[in-house]
C-alpha cells in the first residue's frame, strides 16, 4: 500500500485471497526505474524507414501465403501488429507513447512490475533486513501460501484453441501474443523451438533419402553378400566358457542392416549435418534479432537487471557484509570479492558436479562389465549356436538398462543442482540461470552421451587376439560384429533418444494431469482435508482455479531447453549412425511445441514475465556442441565405419569391386595356440584346427605370428590423416559460413541506425516545443481556475474494477 498498490480482499473460503492492482502511476514510476521500453506514436518518416527495411518480394510473399494458407494464423483472433519505434519509458515524455498499442504496458509487463515490487518490499518496521523483506520470505514463513499471476480467460481460450492444440500442429505460432501473455523469455523459447523444428525438415528429408539409398543398394554390398554366402568360415568363440565356434554367415542379417547406415553416403550425410548445424545457428541469430527488435528489447542486457532478492538477503545475512550495510551512505548492493567469498561456494558446487560425473561414468562402466559378463556366460534367450542374442538382444537390454540409470541420475542431480546454485552468490537472475544451466548440461552431456561415445570410439578397438585377450576384471572386452560397431551404436542411439523423449513427455504432461485430476476428485468427494475441519479450496473463480494449478518456478524453462539441446547433441554428434534421427526429432518436436503450450496453459500457474534478448547460454552450448560434433563425426567415420579400410584396400589391392575385402579384414588363428583350457577342449570337441577373428594381424604361419602387419599401420595413418583433413575442411567451411551470415541482417542494422537517428531528432523537437511552452507560460499572465486532471487510459480503469463479479474482477491485470 505504501507503494501505491491497491489491495482487494476475498475471505469467503478458509484460504483468504488478496488481489493486487497496480494503478497507472505505479506502473509509470517503476517502468522508468526498470528502463522498460514502450512503443511510441508514429513518427513522421517512420513508415519510410520500415518500408525500406522490408524486402521487396510482395509477389513472392503473396504466392507463398496462398500456397501455405493452411499454416497461417487466424488474423481475426491474432491480428498482425503494426511496427513501432520503442523508447525507454520516461514520464516526462508520456505524450510521445502510444497508449493504444498492445505493447504499451501489456499483461506480462504489468505482472513483472508488481512482482518486482513484491519481491523487494519490506513488511516490518525498523531496519531493512533479509528477515523482513519480500513476498518469498512471507511464503517461506507460512504467512502466505503462495503468490501468483492470474490466467486471463479470454486470451487463454484463444491460445488454447489456436496454439495449444495438437490438431494445429502445422500452424505457425502467435509469437507476439505469446510474448504479451507469458513475457519475452517464454516467447523466445517457443520461437526458438519452432525455428529449430522447421530447420529439421530439410535434414529429415535428406536422412530419409540416404536411408532409402541403403535399401535400394541393399544387394550391391560385397561385404554382406560375402558374409551371407560364406558357409566355410569358422569364427573364434566370443567368450571363454560356454561359447562355441560359430559360422560367419550367422551375422548375415545384422551385416545387411549395418549396410543401411554404413555405406557410400555416410560421409556425405556427416558433411551435410556439419554444415546444417552452422547454418541453423547463424540463421537463428538473425531471426531472433528481428523478433527482439520488434518487441523493443534491442540493447537489453544483464546490466539493466536488478539484483535478485535472494542475493541481497544472502549478503545481508553475511557477517562479512552486515557491517558495511549498516554504515551510512552505503549501498545495499556492495561489491562481493571472488576469492574470499565466491570461490568456496563455486568450488564446492562444481566439485559435487564432478563427483556426479564420476558416478555416471562408473554406472556406464558397470553396464559395460555387465555386457562382458553376459557374453561370457551361456545364452539364455536364444540358442547358444546362434548370434541372435549377442548381436541384437544383448545390446537392446543393455540399452534399456542404460536408459533407466541415466534417467535416475538425471532426476537426482537436477534437484541437487538447484540447491548448489542457491548456495552460490549469483547477483542477477541471468547469472543464476547461466550457472544452473552450465552445471546441469555438463553433467547431462556425460550422462547421456558417455555410453554412445564408448560404442563409437572404444568398443572392439583394444580386444587383443585369441591367445592374448586384453581383459577387464578377468572378462574379455566386447568385440564388434564383422560389419562394424555402427549397428550397435544405432540401436543404442534410438533407445536412449526415443526413450528419453518418451520419459520427458510422461513427466511433463501425465504427472501434472494426474495431480490436477487428483485435486479435482479430492474437492468433489472430500477425500483429503488440509485442516482438521476445512476442505481444499474449490474452484469458483479464476484466482481459486489458478490456486489449484502447479506452481511455476523461474527455472521451469531450463528443463524444456535441456531436453531440446540434449536432442540437438544426439542428431549432430551421432546422427550419421542413424540417418532417420533428425526425422524422429522432427516428429517429437512438432508434438513437443503443443504439449509445452498445453502444460503452461492448462496445468501450471501463469509465470511472471521476464525480459530477455536471446536464449542465453544455450546458444553458446549449442555452438560448443557443434564444434565437438565435427571431431565426433570424423572419429566415427575413421574408427567405427569401413570407409577408411576400404580406401586403403582399394589403394593397395587390385580389387575395385571389393570381392576379397571381407577376407582382408579377418585374421587366422590356430586353435592349438589357445592359452585357456576350456577353449582348447571346445576346439578338440568341434574338431576345429583354425578359426578367424576380426583384426589386422599376421597369420600364424607368418613371422612374427599374430603381430601387427604393415597394413594396420597404413590404415591407422590414413585414419588419423582423415580426422585432421576432415576436421580442418569442415571447420574452415563453418568459419566461412559464420562470416558470410552476420548475426544481424544488414537491413535490420540499417533500420536500427535510422530509427535511432529519427528518435533523437524527434525528442529534440519535443524538448524544444516544451521549452517554448514554458517560456510562453512565464511571459503570459496566469489565469485563475481549477486544475484539470488527465483521465487514465481505459485499460487502467478496467484494472480498478471491483472483484465481486468473477467475469469483471478476474481479468488479466490482477496479481494474487
Amino acid at each position: 500500500m505504501s507503494e501505491g498498490i491497491q489491495l482487494e480482499y476475498y475471505k469467503e473460503q478458509w484460504v483468504h485471497f488478496v488481489k493486487l492492482h497496480a494503478p497507472a502511476e505505479v506502473l509509470y514510476r517503476y517502468a522508468e526505474i526498470l528502463k522498460i521500453k514502450m512503443p511510441l506514436k508514429i513518427i513522421p518518416g517512420q513508415e519510410q524507414i520500415i518500408a525500406d527495411a522490408t524486402p521487396d518480394f510482395k509477389t513472392v510473399s503473396r504466392i507463398c501465403r496462398s500456397l501455405f494458407s493452411s499454416v497461417q494464423l487466424n488474423t481475426e483472433l491474432f491480428p498482425e501488429r503494426t511496427p513501432r519505434i520503442h523508447l525507454e519509458f520516461a514520464r516526462k515524455y508520456l505524450e510521445l507513447y502510444d497508449e493504444e498499442h498492445p505493447n504499451f504496458f501489456d499483461e506480462s509487463t504489468r505482472y513483472s512490475i508488481i512482482n518486482f515490487i513484491m519481491q523487494r518490499q519490506q513488511f516490518e518496521g525498523g531496519e531493512e533486513k533479509a528477515d523482513n523483506l519480500g513476498i518469498e520470505k512471507l511464503i517461506e514463513d507460512g504467512v502466505y501460501l503462495c503468490a501468483y499471476t492470474l490466467h486471463d480467460k479470454d486470451t487463454r481460450g484463444k491460445l488454447l484453441k489456436e496454439w495449444a492444440n495438437i490438431g494445429k500442429w502445422k500452424n505457425l505460432q502467435p509469437l507476439d501474443h505469446i510474448k504479451d501473455y507469458f513475457g519475452p523469455k517464454v516467447a523466445l523459447y517457443f520461437a526458438w523451438l519452432g525455428f529449430y523444428t522447421q530447420m529439421l525438415i530439410p535434414v529429415s528429408i535428406l536422412g530419409i533419402l540416404f536411408f532409402v539409398y541403403g535399401f535400394l543398394t541393399w544387394n550391391s554390398d560385397p561385404i554382406s553378400f560375402d558374409i551371407c554366402n560364406d558357409n566355410e568360415t569358422i569364427m573364434c568363440p566370443q567368450c571363454d566358457r560356454g561359447c562355441k565356434f560359430w559360422s560367419l554367415n550367422e551375422t548375415c542379417t545384422s551385416s545387411r542392416f549395418n549396410y543401411l547406415i554404413d555405406n557410400q553416403m555416410t560421409m556425405v550425410f556427416a558433411f551435410v549435418m556439419a554444415i546444417w548445424a552452422v547454418i541453423y545457428l547463424e540463421l537463428w541469430k538473425r531471426y531472433s534479432a528481428g523478433l527482439v527488435h520488434r518487441w523493443g528489447l534491442t540493447g537489453f542486457n544483464h546490466h539493466v537487471e536488478h539484483p535478485r532478492p535472494q542475493y541481497l538477503a544472502k549478503i545481508s545475512n553475511s557477517k562479512r557484509f552486515s557491517d558495511k550495510l549498516n554504515e551510512p551512505k552505503t549501498t545495499f548492493d556492495p561489491d562481493v570479492p571472488f576469492w574470499s567469498t565466491k570461490f568456496l561456494p563455486n568450488f564446492t558446487s562444481y566439485s559435487i558436479m564432478v563427483l556426479f560425473i564420476c558416478i555416471s561414468l562408473i554406472a556406464v562402466a558397470a553396464i559395460i562389465i555387465y555386457r562382458m559378463a553376459q557374453r561370457a556366460s551361456h545364452t539364455i534367450l536364444a540358442n547358444e549356436n546362434t548370434m541372435t542374442y549377442r548381436i541384437m538382444v544383448l545390446p537392446i537390454t543393455a540399452g534399456f538398462l542404460d536408459l533407466i540409470v541415466i534417467s535416475i541420475l538425471d532426476m537426482v542431480y537436477s534437484k541437487l543442482a538447484v540447491r548448489l546454485t542457491n548456495y552460490e552468490y549469483c547477483r542477477t537472475q541471468t547469472e543464476y540461470d547461466e550457472s544452473l544451466t552450465i552445471k546441469n548440461y555438463v553433467f547431462q552431456f556425460v550422462n547421456y552421451y558417455s555410453s554412445l561415445f564408448y560404442i563409437a570410439f572404444l568398443k572392439g578397438k583394444f580386444v587383443g587376439y585369441p591367445s592374448k585377450y586384453n581383459r577387464i576384471f578377468s572378462f574379455r572386452q566386447e568385440e564388434c560384429n564383422p560389419g562394424g560397431c555402427l549397428m550397435e551404436l544405432c540401436v543404442q542411439l534410438v533407445i536412449i533418444m526415443v526413450g528419453k523423449q518418451a520419459v520427458n513427455a510422461i513427466v511433463e504432461i501425465l504427472i501434472p494431469f494426474l495431480m490436477r485430476t487428483a485435486k479435482e476428485f479430492s474437492q468433489r468427494y472430500d477425500w483429503y482435508r488440509r485442516h482438521s475441519e476445512q476442505k481444499l479450496v474449490p474452484s469458483t473463480n479464476q484466482f481459486t482455479e489458478d490456486f489449484n494449478l502447479l506452481p511455476t518456478e523461474n527455472s521451469s524453462l531450463y528443463e524444456e531447453y535441456l531436453e531440446m539441446v540434449v536432442q540437438y547433441g544426439f542428431i549432430t554428434l551421432f546422427s550419421l549412425a542413424f540417418p532417420l534421427a533428425p526425422l524422429l526429432a522432427l516428429i517429437n518436436n512438432v508434438i513437443e511445441v503443443r504439449l509445452d503450450a498445453i502444460k503452461m496453459l492448462r496445468f501450471m500457474r501463469r509465470p511472471v514475465g521476464m525480459r530477455a534478448r536471446n536464449i542465453g547460454v544455450w546458444q553458446s552450448i549449442m555452438t560448443v556442441v557443434t564444434h565437438i560434433a565435427v571431431a565426433s563425426s570424423a572419429m566415427i567415420i575413421a574408427f567405427s565405419s569401413n570407409f577408411i579400410p576400404k580406401l586403403v584396400y582399394k589403394a593397395t589391392h587390385d580389387d575395385p569391386e571389393l570381392n576379397n575385402y571381407l577376407n582382408f579384414t579377418l585374421a587366422t588363428f590356430y586353435t592349438k595356440d589357445y592359452g585357456t583350457q576350456s577353449l582348447l577342449d571346445v576346439s578338440v570337441q568341434a574338431n576345429v584346427t583354425e578359426c578367424r577373428y576380426i583384426e589386422f594381424r599376421n597369420d600364424p604361419w607368418e613371422n612374427p605370428p599374430y603381430k601387427r602387419p604393415m597394413i594396420y599401420w597404413k590404415i591407422l595413418t590414413a585414419r588419423l590423416a582423415f580426422i585432421v583433413i576432415y576436421q580442418n575442411i569442415i571447420t574452415m567451411l563453418q568459419g566461412i559460413l559464420r562470416w558470410a551470415v552476420p548475426d544481424v541482417s544488414g537491413r535490420l542494422l540499417k533500420r536500427i541506425k535510422r530509427e535511432n537517428f529519427l528518435l533523437r531528432e524527434h525528442i529534440i523537437e519535443y524538448e524544444k516545443r516544451q521549452a517554448q511552452e514554458v517560456t510562453q507560460s512565464q511571459t503570459q499572465p496566469r489565469v485563475d481556475g481549477a486544475a484539470v486532471t488527465k483521465t487514465e487510459p481505459e485499460f487502467f480503469l478496467r484494472q480498478r474494477q471491483n472483484g465481486s463479479d468473477a467475469a469483471a474482477g478476474d481479468n488479466a491485470t490482477t496479481y494474487v
